[in-house]
């Protein structure tokens, strides 16, 4: 049926309804064959249900996932045109008429935003392959020297900085924190302080603030000064929400004496109950690395049998030949790294898979004595199963977020705690005895991460309180424990609401009046000699403070709070749990019904408790940083992140690492800064 034909039967059915909504205008409305209807949305094709009792609430949520998606989508689409557009004009020898013309300046900023971008030495100008390019790609252009394209990258740095500064300034949410100490080739120690907010249109935002040199040996003294001097400067010490210290070996000492500043001054929400936290990543590296300490001999074992056979070619390669003839599956050897439980993870699977080959070994090589016993291998095999479950099933699945929002991992680290006590219960005396250390320890740690987590799981609407109820009455024997920590999360989550509902309140309060900084209008300003205010309130203004008033004081039929709408209405409705759901979108559709929810929401989701974070031998500064002024690099690396969302390229945290981080896995081109300055 053409479209005609499909105007013709809207114009002479009588019947018709006039489609009012306006979720309508990305709709289609179609008679199927059978007499129903459907409604075909005009971006993705799908058809809902479009029947007259169905309603519009369902299209509603639909756009809500797939016009972020489109815009997001079409804005790539966008920048591949132009730049395919661009190549084929300049292929065909046509310039278009923003090109004609020469500008030394702007080539300037690009060479400056080039070198910030990928790490680029500023001596990289002085390269005779580098000169010869640009004089043959542009003749005109006057290469500059090195000193004259740092300034430009310092220059760079502060107009972004500036562009920051206000970001912040007009940021309706709180921010929350993220703390890593970094080292140079000298031991030279850096603080990379990193904010996560919501922006003021939904958005999960990371920036970094600074990369501060710490010269004080006294760590948890200086690193907190400087934070907090660094707040004040950036001006959001009175908007903070929560900090994480990871990676910081003096982090509960740093958090103390931050709580002791800010709660003194009032800025903190809860008292500063929910300031500091782990995140899960870290939380699980410690966890795992204790566990892994009482099984320390065995796995020193297994290590010396691949250091024995990786030390010499030919030892190697007999091995691998008795493997093939074994019908094992050709994977290479892996040595671990044993600050890093992932690679040890990965030593000790493929050592496994070599099992008969190791005994081959052992019979024919009398130098060898690292002979592993039939129990030794099957307590190895008893290690890797645990860590086959943690690392695939937690540690990539926190990487693995796209949008790493805090209520993201409370539901599987509950089933962490659940997974440790199972072990803790095991028939193996090996694997209890591992499981009992990890349990400990992941209690402690738990207990400090627990509360965020929980309340921001209870922002997650397709949950709500069921998680808290249904893990808790599971993890905690004690039937009257587990009711009291899920009475303890309801409570926090109903005592900051109030705290949110306050400063709803005063808000109001303050756009009730005229406004400004002056007193609000009441009796007072009359007949005590205080100056007569009235010229500057306007009617409006009176009528919106009795509209105030009316709300403080009518109890006839007091209306129900966005608490008590959210917590009653039913989940929202989800298909599975890998369901691609953006719950910031959810969050700002609904934020007018529950005004006072949505601002607790965009504080709470923005605390970066999903992070994982790296090793910390990894959080070490390349051999070109580690040579530049620490003025330099703090530009240099708080720049490239600054930049990285206007040309597309995302800075990782791999940002500055030495080249042995190169293991992980990433993008080739991604900013990293080089390994070598020159």
């Amino acid at each position: 049926m053409d479209a005609n034909d499909s105007n013709a039967i809207a114009v002479h059915n009588p019947r018709a309804r006039k489609l009012r909504s306006l979720v309508w205008n990305d709709f289609t409305k179609e008679r199927k064959a059978d007499g129903s209807y459907v409604a075909v949305c005009n971006h993705c094709k799908k058809q809902l249900t479009a029947s007259s009792r169905s309603g519009t609430t369902h299209l509603k949520n639909h756009l809500v996932i797939c016009t972020s998606t489109k815009r997001i989508k079409r804005k790539k689409l966008v920048v591949r045109r132009l730049v395919l557009k661009s190549s084929d004009a300049k292929s065909e020898g046509v310039l278009s008429s923003d090109h004609s013309q020469f500008d030394q300046e702007a080539s300037r900023q690009d060479l400056a935003r080039m070198v910030i971008l990928h790490g680029y030495p500023f001596n990289i100008v002085h390269h005779v392959g580098f000169r010869t390019f640009v004089r043959n790609l542009q003749p005109l252009f006057k290469l500059v020297s090195a000193d004259v394209v740092k300034a430009d990258c310092m220059k760079i740095y502060e107009n972004e900085r500036l562009r920051l500064h206000e970001v912040l300034d007009r940021l309706h949410s709180r921010v929350s924190l993220n703390v890593d100490v970094w080292r140079s080739n000298e031991d030279v120690e850096y603080a990379c302080l990193s904010c996560h907010y919501v922006d003021n249109d939904w958005r999960l935002k990371k920036k970094i603030l600074n990369f501060a040199h710490v010269g004080c040996p006294e760590m948890e003294q200086e690193i907190s000064k400087i934070i907090l001097e660094k707040l004040q400067e950036w001006n959001i010490d009175g908007k903070l929400c929560s900090i994480v210290l990871d990676n910081c070996s003096t982090s509960d000492l740093v958090a103390n004496e931050l709580l002791g500043s800010l709660r003194m001054k009032g800025f903190l929400i809860s008292n500063g109950d929910l300031f500091y936290a782990r995140s899960c990543g870290h939380l699980l590296n410690l966890v795992v690395q204790k566990g892994l300490e009482s099984a320390c001999e065995i796995i020193d074992r297994v290590r010396a049998c691949v250091q024995y056979v990786k030390s010499s070619q030919d030892r190697l390669a007999r091995f691998q030949k008795d493997a093939e003839q074994m019908g094992i599956p050709q994977k290479p050897l892996v040595l671990d790294a044993p600050a890093s439980w992932p690679s040890t993870y990965f030593m000790l699977e493929t050592a496994c898979q070599y099992q008969e080959a190791f005994k081959h070994l052992a019979e024919n090589d009398v130098e060898d004595a690292c002979f592993l016993s039939p129990k030794d291998w099957s307590d190895v095999r008893a290690i890797v199963g645990c860590l086959q479950v943690l690392y695939n099933d937690a540690m990539v699945k926190f990487s693995a977020a796209r949008v790493p929002t805090a209520n993201l991992f409370f539901r599987d680290m509950c089933g962490i705690h659940l997974l440790l006590k199972s072990w803790y219960s095991s028939q193996q005396p090996f694997v209890a005895s591992m499981a009992k250390e990890m349990l400990e320890n992941f209690e402690q740690y738990w207990d400090l991460t627990r509360m965020p987590m929980a309340i921001a799981s209870v922002l997650d609407p397709r949950y709500k309180m069921k998680p808290v109820e249904y893990f808790f009455n599971r993890i905690y024997d004690d039937a009257s424990e587990g009711k009291t920590k899920i009475d303890n999360v309801r409570d926090s989550f109903v005592n900051l609401y109030n705290e949110y509902i306050g400063q709803s309140a005063n808000s109001l309060k303050n756009q009730a009046f005229y406004g400004g900084n002056t007193s609000s209008y009441d009796g007072a300003d009359y007949g005590n000699g205080a100056e007569c205010k009235t010229s500057r309130i306007t009617l409006s203004d009176t009528q919106r403070g009795l509209d105030q008033y009316l709300k403080e004081t009518s109890s006839g039929h007091p209306a129900r709070s966005d608490l008590d709408m959210y917590l009653e209405e039913a989940v929202h409705p989800s298909k599975s749990l890998d369901e691609n759901f953006d719950i910031l979108a959810w969050w700002k559709y609904n934020a007018a019904k529950y005004s006072a929810l949505s601002m607790m929401a965009r504080d709470i989701l923005a605390i970066p408790i999903s992070a994982v974070p790296l090793d910390s031998e990894a959080r070490s500064l390349n051999h070109y940083l580690s040579a530049t002024d620490a003025v330099t690099v703090e530009c240099l690396i708080c720049a490239q992140d600054w930049i990285g969302d206007e040309t597309e390229v995302s800075p990782v945290n791999t940002l500055a690492l030495v080249s042995s981080a190169a293991s992980f896995e990433g993008n080739g081109d991604e900013c990293l800064l080089p390994a070598d300055g020159d």
